[in-house]
């Protein structure tokens, strides 16, 4: 088993979670919807979720399997209405964390029935980072993954320290930049622990496709004068985005995907070529995000092209696709020991990662460690 702990338990957590047990239940030979049947060794039946920790009074307290239902989740459900559960998985009761930047202003509510807004807990309730060290330590976790809102710089740090100080390796999913960070990386390395970073692109989402676009257009002999991406959705991710504050890693994160292809074509970054807001926040579409492209390019001769395009997918389980395969290559990295960022996993599955590489070329890194073949 990979036994797996998660710091917020959101709409990204709650797919992944659903995500588990429906694979476990739905036992086709080639199961849709998975890049890697198994890695490792490891089946999406060796997942389990052993530790949960968020700061909504409305899950605190609770089992993850029933917390993860809360509001202010909106997530389409993977079970259905009436979800069953494989009881050889764990429930864990889901645990306060320190809220420290974790939650923006503008998203505290003292509405209970709030269904966009987190509901804090009262102020005389705090966290005895002592007892939580202990409670961490005793849960003997393999992977902790990070799903913290956007821009949750000092509470990402915090994690991060905690994973440092247990040897646990860690999955970031948000752009707060720690596996591309060469000194925390470092720390990582030296900790002999293994860390895939940082924010999640998403199975078949704007960054990929992005990514891909771009390669496709210098592939084939043309040229990009200007790639404009923009998102809009209606869930708590993008609510948050609202803080200019807040959004300015997660904007560099995802321009970074389509410049990186730039650069690694050898072509010139043109300043002010390349835009991808991070979101427009619009609650009746609830988790539903759409993605618009238009990319200019010129090709033969230099005959003008342009692209248009338009992406509509259910957010929160597009990300969990992915993670499902970041947590077992975080593992069997470590098991292997190849210690601090992974660039390989990292590339494929996150929009920043330590080192830049070419989807294809990243995937067959990811494909070489799932049958453990060591470079």
């Amino acid at each position: 088993m990979i036994r797996v702990g998660i710091v917020g338990v959101g709409n990204c957590a709650k797919s992944l979670i659903e995500g588990i047990h429906y694979y476990r239940k739905n036992t086709q030979t080639e199961p849709f919807g998975l890049m890697h049947k198994e890695i490792g060794g490891y089946s999406v039946r060796d997942i389990d979720f052993v530790a949960a920790w968020d700061v909504d009074q409305r899950k605190v307290g609770k089992p993850l399997n029933d917390a993860m239902y809360q509001k202010p989740n909106c997530s389409w459900n993977i079970l259905g209405n009436n979800p069953e559960f494989d009881s050889e998985l764990s429930n864990p009761i889901v645990e306060l964390s320190p809220v420290l930047d974790g939650v923006a202003n503008h998203m505290v509510t003292d509405d209970i029935e709030h269904n966009g807004k987190v509901y804090l807990p009262t102020q005389d309730v705090m966290v005895n980072e002592s007892e939580l060290m202990k409670s961490i330590s005793d849960k003997k976790i393999d992977v902790l993954l990070n799903y913290l809102p956007v821009g949750s710089q000092i509470a990402t740090e915090f994690w991060v320290n905690v994973c440092l100080e247990n040897k646990i390796n860690m999955v970031n999913c948000i752009p707060i930049f720690i596996a591309s960070d060469p000194e925390w990386g470092k720390k990582f390395k030296d900790a002999e622990i293994s860390i895939i970073g940082d924010d999640m692109k998403s199975q078949v989402g704007a960054s990929i496709i992005s990514a891909v676009l771009q390669e496709l257009f210098y592939s084939r002999g043309a040229n990009v004068l200007m790639h404009y991406q923009d998102n809009i959705g209606g869930n708590t991710d993008f609510l948050n985005m609202q803080d200019s504050d807040r959004i300015v890693s997660k904007k560099i994160s995802k321009e970074n995907v389509i410049k990186n292809q730039t650069k690694l074509a050898g072509r010139k970054v043109v300043e002010h070529s390349t835009h991808a807001g991070p979101a427009e926040y619009f609650p009746s579409l609830g988790d539903n995000k759409r993605a618009h492209w238009v990319i200019k390019g010129t090709g033969f001769g230099g005959a003008p092209i342009e692209f248009t395009g338009d992406l509509s997918v259910q957010d929160s389980p597009n990300s969990a696709g992915v993670v499902i395969d970041a947590l077992r290559l975080c593992k069997v990295a470590n098991e292997m020991g190849l210690y601090g960022p992974l660039d390989g996993p990292s590339a494929w599955t996150q929009k920043t990662p330590p080192t830049d590489m070419k989807p294809a070329d990243a995937k067959i890194q990811c494909d070489r460690l799932a049958n453990r073949i060591v470079e």
